[in-house]
């Protein structure tokens, strides 16, 4: 720490209780100086002759009390009051980086200008801020921490600007000319302590780019503001560092931020930080990261931030969604919300995340609605990673038995318009929705379903889905039909056509030549019971097996046979799916309008893991 020893006479001041200051000396005393409840006693000669302000106090009272001086408003009070006193003295003072700003401001109060004095203590002070102070990256911090007393005379005599000024620019310099004695907030490695043995006095770790950044932690949030943008304005260091500087003092000044929460009754202190980080994030994408954006917007929705400050942080977060995580995006609702996380907010993110691939319309003066064609900037994998981050944490917000049934489609439609290869994710997102809530209607169960593409399910999830009691039977049977397919087009063989009976109910036809007393819609739409599941699992294994055999014959045999146990295998299976069909058709005729039912137990768990068939639900319920 910087330092400067002003006089050279012996410190005579002294104390006589809590409240009286003299100083000894073989001369009496012949003023009177009260500052605030201290007293010192003094004399006029050297006070007045430096300082203008006693100099006019002294001359404009009576003569009765003419030794008697009060002073209740000296920047830096008493203690400030007494180094301008020992100056005046010319006793030793020493001026550091603590109480040079209060120093600085009790002479300005008290009128100790070159043009009184020559050599005077305002001269003394500015010359060791500019020669010392300003060039310690340290001793600036401190400094600038001090002013916050002295406003606003310390705002008025530019010493904060000043100091700013000097912190921003050592900040910008090159990390070749920086030193790491300028850090003192950073644990320093074994050879910087003196520790380490192999260390010859080299420092060979490079200064990286962001040695300042915990540094200015120290700082409150408007002189950090101020700081940073004289940072920014000199356009030197990267969006990166900028970006970095801002997620150490959220982390540093914002308790719990790093779980997502803010812990602190000071709400109003803390909504001026949330506020103040996000004005300052950097413009470009990437300057931080979406998990840190995720966590300032779960702040401000805590601190209650302004919206200006909240569409921000969703248009920021929208533009690198795919960063994101699903932890990073279960967002608590508010108090007094029946849910449990915050969908809605989700739901804008995602928006903001497509409209970067859609076209702008704007409208013209002449109320022309014109089409800008906009660079599409999302990439295949981009979206993709999207799709599969929504799937997930569908599968997250499904357990919550309150989530309304709107809100989980809505969410999942918006991003339906994205492909995926598999569709396993969106499949444990509605299976978990379905288990959690049974009494949805064979509507919903219908619109839910229709979320999932069948023939886009891996083998594992196929052979959930087939034992799913909480599947309707015409997603049981559309998933036994595409595995039929894989299992022919594993086999070389040609893909199977689809029975009629299945295209009718693609197709959504009604023709049947059931009786009208009957409605095969919602046959297919109820629920399957545990022997239809058991009936169609057993279907799928044979097909496994038959399959199996094939293959393991056509390795044996030549080309010819290969061919004709190929196209037998064929006909065996697509004549085994037409009999399970028809058997399924039936039995759901013979059910009539008792069948469907919203509050079956599953056959598999939700991570998908080996199900086990439950007996005891064969029974089915009706609901209206």
């Amino acid at each position: 720490m910087k330092f400067m020893k002003l006089g050279s006479k012996p410190d005579t001041f002294q104390s006589d209780g809590n409240n009286v200051r003299y100083v000894a000396n073989e001369l009496a005393t012949d003023i009177t100086v009260t500052v605030m409840d201290v007293k010192f006693y003094l004399h006029k000669f050297p006070l007045l002759s430096k300082c203008a302000c006693l100099q006019k106090l002294v001359a404009s009272s009576n003569d009765e009390n003419s030794d008697e001086v009060q002073i209740s408003d000296i920047p830096g009070g008493p203690v400030a009051f007494e180094i301008c006193a020992k100056f005046c003295y010319g006793m030793t003072v020493t001026l550091n980086a603590y109480n040079v700003v209060a120093a600085r401001c009790a002479a300005e109060y008290l009128g100790m200008h070159e043009t009184f004095e020559k050599g005077n203590l305002i001269y003394k002070i500015d010359v060791f801020l500019n020669s010392s102070i300003f060039r310690s990256w340290k001793d600036s911090i401190i400094v600038l921490q001090a002013t916050k007393s002295m406003l606003p005379l310390s705002e008025e005599l530019k010493v904060v600007s000043l100091c700013i000024d000097a912190i921003a620019t050592k900040a910008c310099l090159d990390v070749s000319k920086v030193d790491w004695s300028y850090t003192y907030s950073r644990r320093k490695l074994p050879e910087e302590n003196g520790n380490d043995p192999n260390f010859n006095g080299v420092r060979s770790r490079p200064v990286p780019k962001d040695w300042w950044v915990e540094d200015l932690c120290e700082l409150e949030i408007d002189l950090y503001k101020r700081v940073i943008m004289n940072i920014k304005a000199k356009g030197i260091l990267s969006h990166e560092v900028i970006g970095e500087a801002l997620k150490a003092y959220s982390y540093r000044r914002l308790p719990g931020f790093s779980k997502g929460v803010i812990h602190s009754r000071d709400v109003a202190k803390y909504r001026s930080t949330v506020d103040t980080i996000v004005w300052l994030l950097p413009a470009d994408k990437g300057s931080v990261s979406c998990s840190f954006l995720l966590k300032l917007l779960k702040a401000a929705i805590i601190v209650d931030s302004g919206q200006m400050a909240r569409e921000q942080l969703v248009r920021c977060i929208g533009q690198q969604l795919e960063e994101a995580s699903v932890n990073d995006l279960l967002i608590r609702a508010a108090e007094g919300e029946d849910v449990i996380y915050d969908v809605d907010t989700v739901q804008k993110i995602v928006k903001e995340f497509l409209l970067q691939d859609q076209s702008a319309e704007i409208e013209s003066e002449e109320n022309e609605v014109q089409e800008i064609q906009r660079p599409r900037i999302l990439s295949d994998a981009s979206k993709l990673m999207v799709a599969k981050l929504i799937d997930a944490y569908l599968a997250e917000i499904a357990k919550d038995p309150n989530l309304p049934f709107s809100k989980f489609v809505d969410l999942a439609e918006m991003v339906s318009c994205i492909s995926r290869p598999a569709h396993d994710g969106i499949y444990r997102a509605i299976d978990m929705y379905l288990k959690e809530h049974p009494g949805i209607n064979k509507s919903e169960r219908k619109r839910i379903c229709k979320l999932m593409d069948c023939k886009k399910l891996s083998v594992d999830a196929c052979m959930h889905a087939v034992q799913n009691e909480r599947l309707p039977l015409r997603v049981v049977v559309q998933v036994l039909f595409f595995e039929q397919v894989r299992a022919a087009a594993s086999s070389g063989s040609s893909t199977p056509e689809l029975p009629k009976g299945l295209k009718d109910l693609n197709s959504g036809s009604h023709g049947s030549s059931r009786s009208a007393a009957t409605n095969p819609e919602e046959d297919w739409d109820a629920v399957a019971t545990a022997e239809e599941l058991r009936a169609l699992k057993g279907e799928l294994a044979a097909l496994r097996l038959a399959n199996g055999v094939g293959g393991n014959e056509r390795n044996g045999g030549d080309s010819r046979n290969s061919d004709d146990k190929a196209a037998i295998s064929k006909m065996k299976s697509l004549l085994k799916f037409r009999r399970i069909f028809t058997k399924i058709w039936s039995s759901k005729g013979a059910q009539g309008e008792n069948s469907g039912s919203d509050s079956s137990e599953s056959l598999g768990s939700a991570n998908m893991e080996e199900a086990k068939s439950t007996p005891s639900r064969n029974r089915r319920h009706s609901v209206s």
